[in-house]
C-alpha cells in the first residue's frame, strides 16, 4: 500500500556532518509549511533507546559480536518503523531518518563482513515494505569524519573501530549508490555545509514535487 507521506533517510561515515544537515533540512521543510517527524537510529522510541545504549554506549558491550550487533540494530529499527515511521507517513507526513536500513547493509554486511544475503533477509524482516523514497549519502574521507568526532567526551563503540573498517563502510555506500542511482544519492560531505545544505534541499525538494 502507498503511504501518503515522504519518506528520506540520512546515510554516511562517522563524523560527516548528518545531524547538523538534517536540522537545517528540517528547519527549511518546516518553514515551506510541511509537517516533519524526525527519527533516529538506533533508537527513536524507548525500547529503541535502550537497545541504543548497548550497541554504542556501554562499555560493557566492547566483546559484543558482529551477529549480535546486526540482529540489535534490526530490533530497534523493527521498533521504529511500526511505532514511528509507518504512521507518520499514513498522516502525510515528510519523515527523515538518521540512519536506517542501509546503515546495517553497509556497516555489518560490508564493514563487518557478515554474508550480504542473510544481512538483506534480516533487513527484509525488520522493514517489511517501509522503504525510502529518497537516501542521501554525506560522503567524506574517514580520515577527516574521525578527526571531527575525536575528542568527543561520551565513549561510542561505533567510533572506536580501524581506519580500515570505515574505508569499506565508506567504499559499501558509494557500492550502494551505483546499485541503486535513482533512491540513494551521493552528496561530497567535503564542501562548506553551505553549498551541501543546497545541494541537498534541490535534491530533496524534486522528491516532493513527484507525482502522487
Amino acid at each position: 500500500m502507498a503511504r501518503k507521506g515522504t519518506f528520506i533517510t540520512f546515510e554516511g561515515g562517522e563524523g560527516s556532518g548528518k545531524s547538523t544537515l538534517i536540522e537545517r533540512l528540517v528547519a527549511h521543510l518546516r518553514k515551506e509549511g510541511h509537517t516533519v517527524v524526525t527519527a533516529r537510529e538506533p533508537g527513536g522510541t524507548e525500547v529503541g533507546e535502550q537497545i541504543r545504549d548497548v550497541l554504542q554506549y556501554s562499555k560493557r558491550s566492547t566483546a559484543m559480536k558482529p551477529e549480535t550487533e546486526l540482529l540489535l540494530f534490526c530490533a530497534s529499527r523493527a521498533q521504529l518503523v511500526r511505532e514511528i515511521i509507518e504512521p507518520s507517513l499514513d498522516q502525510g507526513h515528510i519523515v527523515i531518518c538518521d540512519r536506517y536500513f542501509d546503515s546495517t547493509t553497509v556497516y555489518q554486511g560490508v564493514g563487518r563482513k557478515i554474508d550480504s544475503t542473510k544481512v538483506a533477509q534480516i533487513n527484509s524482516f525488520a522493514i517489511g515494505a517501509c522503504l525510502p523514497h529518497l537516501t542521501l549519502v554525506i560522503d567524506l574521507d574517514p580520515r577527516i569524519g574521525m578527526e571531527r568526532v575525536r575528542g568527543r567526551e561520551l565513549f561510542d563503540r561505533m567510533e572506536s573501530q580501524s581506519h580500515e573498517f570505515y574505508e569499506r563502510v565508506r567504499q559499501g555506500y558509494l557500492d550502494l549508490a551505483k546499485r541503486e542511482p535513482k533512491r540513494v544519492k551521493v552528496i561530497d560531505g567535503s564542501q562548506s555545509i553551505e553549498t551541501v545544505e543546497q545541494q541537498i534541499w534541490e535534491v530533496v525538494d524534486r522528491v516532493l514535487q513527484r507525482p502522487a
